[in-house]
């Protein structure tokens, strides 16, 4: 591997230079008319501009990116998160044109994409999984018999969706069929296809996730776990690692099974196995193909570089380290600021940036891809930096979090600082108590 081409935008495609730098690797990034003077297109040794702003005429757009690869001799590409990121026909693309996917196969991809293909191979592999359908429903009738049989409420979910997207829930029969047609034209308007599925709703569960590296040689690791259970509408928020929520054989009995769904898969590179845990029972809900938003929790307590060690396996090396190797130090909290304003129900703030000073000092970590001066356009999702911070312990970590978030500039437009603040001082956060309804719960009026 020599060139890699960064088939992505934003703090994530600066992330994914500064890693191809320190392995001497040559970047290539793509962008969008609107993201002419974005911060990653200054610091890749290359730009090539593929289309006009909507996602589908350029981040999205398969031969665009494919032919910017070749055009410009990379062997590699990196898709980052989103946009095409866990898309088969985008890695398959790749391998058609001798182009290297940081990421795994298009066989892969396809398999743990198809959500109900990806909950029967976690089960032959014996991890419990949520009580829902075994394949895609045939028809609101069909859903409402299921619905019936494990009881409600249920979720009505997107067999194609992700992301925490193409979710409905439904309390009732009645409401059932009055959203089964909505939801199915919304999941082929979104992802493609209108397929949908039916699966128990957990009223209070806790998000964890278990990040695993696996390389082509059969050698495989887990890095713990993350715990995301702070989201807003099935969007994360704030994550930590480790989880205050899981005893030590939980915390193992969850690593186990997140290895034995990925050894089932044949997975390569970086992933992550997600799971619900309700009191001392845990379900599978899904496997993220690609490196998450929150890998850099991970990155502070495990001391392992994520995005590095995903470009070192693409390129067929083995993994450098075993289980025995890795021990996890401290705790890390990451906190998204978006340009969003959390008091008028998270409108989407996009404008121009007048000032931008990120904080700074011990166990602070800001991943960016602003700077003043910069305007934030209207047509992608408005995370403008992520803040990590490391402490010896939680309540350091929270302290440490709490000082950066004061020390913060950003000015121009609103953001979710202040939302940050208010949860860190939280008494059910302090507590390490809440669960993945608490958000949207603490908001109605």
């Amino acid at each position: 591997m020599r060139r890699v081409l960064i088939a992505n935008r934003g703090e994530i495609a600066v992330r994914i230079i500064r890693a191809c730098r320190e392995l001497d690797l040559e970047t290539v990034a793509v962008y969008s008319e609107a993201d002419a003077r974005a911060l990653h297109v200054r610091l890749a040794d290359e730009a090539v501009a593929i289309g006009p702003p909507p996602a589908l005429r350029s981040y999205l757009n398969i031969p665009r990116l494919i032919q910017a690869a070749v055009d410009t001799g990379c062997d590699a590409v990196h898709p980052g998160y989103g946009f095409l990121s866990e898309n088969p026909a985008f890695a398959q693309a790749c391998e058609a044109a001798g182009i290297t996917f940081v990421g795994p196969s298009s066989a892969t991809l396809r398999l743990l994409g198809d959500k109900i293909a990806a909950r029967e191979l976690a089960a032959r592999a014996g991890v419990p999984v949520v009580p829902g359908s075994t394949r895609p429903l045939a028809s609101v009738e069909e859903a409402c018999e299921l619905a019936r049989r494990i009881g409600y409420p249920v979720l009505l979910k997107a067999l194609a969706g992700g992301g925490g997207r193409g979710i409905r829930l439904v309390r009732d029969e009645e409401a059932l069929r009055r959203r089964w047609h909505l939801a199915a034209e919304e999941a082929r308007a979104a992802f493609g296809s209108p397929e949908l599925y039916v699966e128990k709703y957990l009223e209070h569960p806790r998000h964890i996730e278990v990040q695993v590296l696996a390389d082509a040689h059969g050698n495989m690791v887990h890095l713990g776990e993350r715990d995301c259970s702070l989201q807003r509408r099935r969007q994360k928020v704030l994550e930590e690692c480790p989880s205050p929520a899981l005893d030590e054989p939980m915390r193992r009995s969850l690593a186990r099974a997140a290895l034995r769904v990925m050894r089932a898969a044949g997975y390569r590179g970086a992933g992550t196995v997600e799971f619900l845990v309700t009191g001392d029972a845990y379900y599978f809900l899904e496997v993220n193909a690609r490196i998450q938003v929150e890998h850099p929790v991970t990155e502070m307590v495990w001391g392992v570089d994520l995005v590095k060690e995903q470009l070192r396996v693409a390129a067929g090396e083995r993994l450098r380290f075993t289980q025995a190797d890795l021990r996890p130090r401290g705790w890390a909290l990451e906190m998204r600021i978006c340009a969003e304003d959390p008091d008028q129900d998270f409108l989407p703030c996009p404008g121009t940036i007048v000032a931008y000073r990120p904080p700074g000092g011990p166990g602070v970590r800001v991943d960016d891809g602003v700077y003043p001066g910069w305007t934030i356009p209207p047509h992608y999702d408005s995370l403008l930096a992520k803040l990590t911070v490391w402490g010896r312990d939680r309540q350091e970590a929270v302290a440490r979090a709490r000082r950066a978030l004061h020390e913060f500039v950003v000015e121009g437009v609103r953001t979710t600082i202040p939302l940050h603040l208010r949860l860190l001082d939280d008494p059910v956060f302090a507590r390490g108590e809440v669960s993945t309804a608490y958000l949207d719960r603490a908001a109605d009026p």
